[in-house]
């Protein structure tokens, strides 16, 4: 009997469990955690995993530059914008009545070229590893780019195949680069993948597989297929180290674009990451990393909708890929279809699990009020996906604030949110001045603008919510 198929007892009396299965926002703090370097030492992956994906992306780089003229500009690297976001930040502050201390970014996945998302750095990177293998089985210099460009590459590609299972930005990913590599490939996809994704991809030559089921179903169709085929490559966003690689380049990209603002980030300038969160591959490499990166100075959370809150769900009960949201009365549905993930990566969530500082979930409709903000305020137009973690940033602020009131412990301001040192809430970053909260973003630039325009108008409506949801998220520390 498959795991997916077990029957699972789960232990309704742990606090945050029984939040999940009502379907409550919450938030769940982890003060304690154990230091970085402690982590490093004993996590099941290669130290030099990041370093080697970066140098294989740098070697692509004048492939990309003549590939896809739109990364030309850049030299064919690949990244996306980081840009402050003052105006979404004081609407919020309004809307909830209470001040974010520090600085609030957008790191602007939605914007990344050829394939806009957060799952594009894992795909690609996935895709060149295996375009290196292929070069080097039929002797070609794998380290040269113009190899990739030649007649005999692409003829020696079109006889191997790369089949992926994906709820679709992966899929995209996969599917665009595979093709203008020349290889064969297809997408499973599931029920609840966009149409405009299936269109995206067929245009392309990628041949799309729908299924009725969901994410699950559509990862086990693209194993089965590909399992023991010859010259078929199946990536497997449950279980790929090679995506895990991918994502963590990000890491090393960001600590640039902050040197470049001349924005520090040590031990008196922390960073807060929220990183929206489906299966947990491409939030668990980031966060991987960053912690490599930054190391104690930087504090990721995790972001899902409350329908699908598939990681925190593993990673409190300790089963990660063992348990589904529906094994505690859940349906997995979602309007941030890109999260739709109702079992977490089998692989991930026990190897970042000590490094992950809290986790969040959020209510469809403030994840869609959140599209509104971003359109109304910053004049970014996304899918509800990227919207997923916008008024997080918030909450340790509200608990810090409630917790206070309750014990009757005020500041000089009277009360005022900002707070210097031990945070009474237990918040696991400093509630002053000195940190940059970073949401991080993911979809947009590549859907139809018709479908944009519905989500800002959708989201443009239930902007009121934000300040006024029923239920109000709850905290939890330990």
């Amino acid at each position: 009997m498959s795991a997916d198929e077990q029957h699972v007892t789960v232990d309704t009396d742990d606090e945050v469990i029984a939040a999940l299965a009502k379907g409550v926002p919450i938030t769940w703090f982890r003060p304690g955690r154990p230091r970085t370097a402690e982590v490093m030492r004993d996590i099941a992956v290669d130290e030099s995993l990041m370093g080697e994906a970066a140098a294989r992306f740098e070697r692509f780089a004048p492939w990309f530059a003549s590939a896809f003229p739109e990364t030309a500009e850049a030299q064919g690297i690949l990244e996306s914008p980081l840009v402050a976001a003052d105006a979404a930040r004081r609407e919020i502050d309004d809307r909830l009545g209470v001040e974010l201390p520090g600085q609030l970014w957008l790191k602007r996945d939605d914007a990344l070229p050829v394939s806009g998302s957060i799952k594009a750095r894992g795909g690609f990177h996935e895709v060149l590893e295996y375009a290196e293998a292929v070069a080097v089985e039929g002797g070609m210099d794998a380290h040269d780019p113009a190899t990739y460009a030649s007649d005999e590459f692409r003829e020696r590609a079109a006889a191997h195949h790369i089949v992926v299972g994906s709820t679709g930005n992966l899929g995209l990913s996969i599917g665009i680069l595979s093709a203008a590599l020349g290889f064969a490939a297809t997408v499973h996809m599931s029920a609840d993948a966009r149409e405009w994704k299936k269109e995206k991809l067929r245009s392309h030559g990628v041949e799309v597989i729908e299924y009725e089921g969901d994410f699950a179903a559509a990862v086990e169709a693209g194993r089965a297929s590909a399992e023991g085929v010859p010259r078929t490559h199946f990536v497997d966003d449950e279980d790929s180290v090679s995506l895990f690689a991918g994502y963590s380049v990000a890491a090393l990209r960001l600590k640039e674009q902050f040197a470049e603002r001349g924005e520090p980030v040590d031990a008196d300038h922390q960073l807060v990451v929220y990183l929206p969160c489906g299966i947990g591959g491409s939030p668990g490499g980031v966060t991987y990393g960053l912690k490599r990166v930054f190391g104690d100075a930087v504090h990721c959370v995790f972001v899902e909708p409350t329908a699908v809150p598939a990681m925190v769900l593993g990673v409190r009960t300790g089963r990660h890929h063992d348990i589904a949201v529906q094994d505690i009365g859940l349906s997995g549905q979602t309007a941030a279809d890109g999260l739709a993930v109702a079992r977490p990566s089998r692989f991930v969530g026990p190897v970042v699990d000590p490094l992950i500082s809290a986790f969040a979930t959020v209510s469809d409709d403030i994840i869609r009020a959140g599209v509104g903000v971003l359109a109304e305020c910053e004049g970014l137009e996304v899918e509800p996906s990227a919207a997923a973690g916008l008024t997080v940033p918030w909450r340790a602020v509200i608990a810090e604030a409630s917790v206070r009131d309750e014990t009757g412990v005020r500041d000089e301001a009277d009360g005022a949110a900002e707070v210097s040192g031990p945070s009474a809430a237990g918040v696991p970053w400093p509630l002053d001045g000195s940190t940059n909260h970073l949401v991080w973003l993911t979809g947009g630039a590549m859907v139809p603008v018709e479908e944009r325009r519905r989500y800002v108008t959708e989201g443009v409506r239930l902007m009121s919510l934000i300040g006024d949801e029923d239920p109000a998220p709850v905290s939890f520390i330990d």
